[in-house]
């Protein structure tokens, strides 16, 4: 199934040629949606193929056209560098009329999209990467951060396992924006609960070898090892940490920052259970994301991470923004999406705050044990709803430039 999809997402991309582009409001032209994301990478399955999909669900839902005009989704493969995917979306922008950019998954390429997308004035939806810096000193008027951010997954997990009685944290973190903005966001969060950070490694993206980091950290003397990588490095150091005993005693535990449901399914839950985890979004909260996630699983064979869920999500606000604005225009819909209340399965009275921050609901879960899963896909206990107000960067501490202090 997923081959069927990336070749599927292969063809939607090389449908858009420069000789169509159009005018941005003709009544002919057609609204199209950009995807960027890794398609075939380390972070492919937690959006990739999945979004892709995710994003053509929402136009079908939305019927397919708005202002009467047809809906198209444009996709790329970012490879996860910032240059081929920046250069693919000044392309877009510039030769094929593309009325909004979404994902990006690496925060890196993320903060490099946004920059042509501030630049152009085309609406950027970060649904993918999670750096904080984008509702902060990286804020624009066009840029959304829809699903997640380090604020929130630092916030949630960090507050929770401090307070425990766990106060003192070692941290191994990927290389690139996204691990540096959750270093900085969990040593505010564990000194605010009275712990501290006694260390800390970095190891490059797509890391071949876990052993000496991890060592490192087990060394340390801290109670808990926080991992801050997304996808297959998330994947290979908790499989490298189990393999060594590292984090599995009564005196050091390990926390994950940046793990979703095909993470723990792809490792298992023999290895994974027991830990903490946050996400912005389970299949099986209730009979809504049940019922979506159903549809989804009939498409790539299995539930959506909470990613893929939130493009769904940041795609049918985007729609409906265009709809109620009656224009493409970039300031009139950026007003609309920030005055409209989202409500759907992914998030109940969601809200847009004027630094792009996307407020919703997290949950705060603990991997289920083999013993207490009915169905592979059932993973999670879920601990706690963590209000949106609670879980994102409260505005009195955003340095955003935009924010009225």
């Amino acid at each position: 199934m997923r081959s069927f999809l990336t070749r599927g997402a292969v063809c939607v991309g090389l449908m858009i040629h420069p000789s169509v582009a159009m005018a941005a409001d003709s009544t002919n032209a057609a609204i199209r949606i950009g995807v960027i994301t890794d398609m075939s990478g380390i972070y492919s399955d937690l959006s990739g193929p999945g979004t892709v999909a995710a994003i053509k669900m929402a136009v079908d839902d939305f019927g397919g056209k708005v202002l009467g005009r047809p809906i198209e989704v444009m996709v790329a493969d970012s490879q996860n560098k910032a240059d081929i995917a920046s250069a693919k979306a000044r392309e877009w922008i510039d030769t094929s009329n593309v009325s909004v950019l979404m994902d990006f998954m690496d925060s890196s390429v993320g903060l490099a999209i946004v920059g042509v997308a501030a630049e152009k004035n085309i609406p950027a939806l970060v649904t993918g990467a999670a750096s904080a810096r984008f509702t902060n000193e990286d804020c624009t008027k066009v840029t959304v951060h829809y699903v997640w951010d380090t604020y929130a997954q630092a916030n949630a997990v960090g507050s929770a396992i401090t307070k425990d009685g766990h106060k003192k944290w070692f941290a191994v973190t990927v290389d690139n924006a996204f691990g540096k903005t959750l270093l900085s966001d969990l040593t505010e969060t564990v000194q605010a609960n009275g712990g501290q950070l006694v260390g800390s490694v970095k190891h490059p993206i797509g890391a071949l070898d876990f052993s000496s980091f991890l060592l490192t950290a087990q060394n340390s003397g801290a109670d808990v090892i926080g991992l801050a990588q997304g996808g297959r490095d998330a994947q290979a150091a908790i499989k490298t940490a189990a393999e060594f005993g590292v984090g599995q005693t009564a005196e050091q535990t390990l926390a994950s920052f940046a793990l979703f449901s095909t993470d723990v399914h792809a490792v298992g839950l023999r290895t994974m259970q027991k830990l903490y985890l946050v996400e912005p979004f389970y299949w099986d909260l209730n009979d809504e994301t049940r019922a979506w996630s159903a549809k989804f699983a009939k498409v790539i064979g299995r539930p959506p991470t909470g990613i893929q869920a939130g493009n769904y999500s940041a795609a049918l606000h985007y729609l409906r923004a265009v709809e109620s604005a009656g224009t493409t225009d970039t300031d009139a819909v950026m007003r609309k999406m920030k005055e409209l209340p989202i409500n759907d399965m992914f998030a109940k009275n969601g809200r847009i705050r004027e630094d792009g921050r996307m407020v919703h609901d997290m949950y705060l879960v603990q991997v289920k044990s083999p013993s207490e899963s009915n169905g592979s896909w059932d993973l999670y206990h879920v601990r706690q709803t963590v209000p949106g107000d609670t879980a994102f960067q409260p505005l009195s501490k955003s340095r955003c430039p935009l924010v009225k202090k």
